[in-house]
């Protein structure tokens, strides 16, 4: 009778250890599917974010676009700032990114300039806009090509100037570039001549 109570207690401690177990299993395959739909719902969500995001437009008219823009640019008393490249260029959304964070570097492009974002891609290289403009794409991606307020091209900048040296650009370098383009910096006015 004694070692069927000293069984039947060893079988209650391993009932219980084995129901624990189980449901730790059960806690934990839970808690891993609540991780994997989490993960699936922030990828899906950067996803659309990134699709919603795209600075370049494959179909769109740049002729037409440019031309609207250089129109725009002549009206408010600015130019415009053609940046060559595409959505699949981390670069040249890295330049957007950092423009826009900078509040200097910002102010000083919503004041002086209209920024378009011309398409170079395998779905549209926009060759004749580029040819156009002195083929600014032997300089890589982003390529600057800054237009004054009738559409002459005043200045081609190879962005690889404005660099860091890690992996994105040097405010300084990034707002003394747009600066000594802008129409202030180029207004003979400034310079004593009429």
């Amino acid at each position: 009778m004694g070692n069927n109570i000293y069984l039947n207690a060893s079988f209650g401690k391993l009932k219980n250890s084995v129901s624990c177990g189980v449901e730790y299993y059960k806690k934990q395959k839970s808690m891993i599917k609540k991780i994997t739909f989490s993960v699936w719902i922030v990828l899906v969500a950067l996803q659309s974010i990134a699709q919603e995001t795209k600075l370049y437009n494959p179909s769109a008219d740049a002729e037409k676009d440019i031309a609207t823009a250089i129109k725009k640019a002549k009206a408010e008393n600015k130019y415009v700032l053609l940046q060559g490249g595409g959505n699949w260029c981390s670069w040249c959304i890295e330049f957007a990114r950092f423009c826009k964070a900078d509040p200097k570097i910002d102010s000083v492009i919503n004041a002086s300039f209209i920024w378009y974002h011309l398409n170079w891609s395998k779905e549209n290289e926009n060759k004749k806009i580029f040819a156009k403009y002195g083929y600014p794409q032997r300089f890589g991606f982003p390529v600057f090509i800054i237009l004054d307020g009738n559409g002459n091209r005043i200045n081609t900048q190879n962005s690889e100037y404005l660099e860091n040296g890690k992996k994105s650009y040097d405010q300084h370098k990034v707002q003394t570039f747009l600066e000594m383009w802008s129409p202030r910096a180029l207004n003979p006015e400034m310079y004593g001549e009429k």
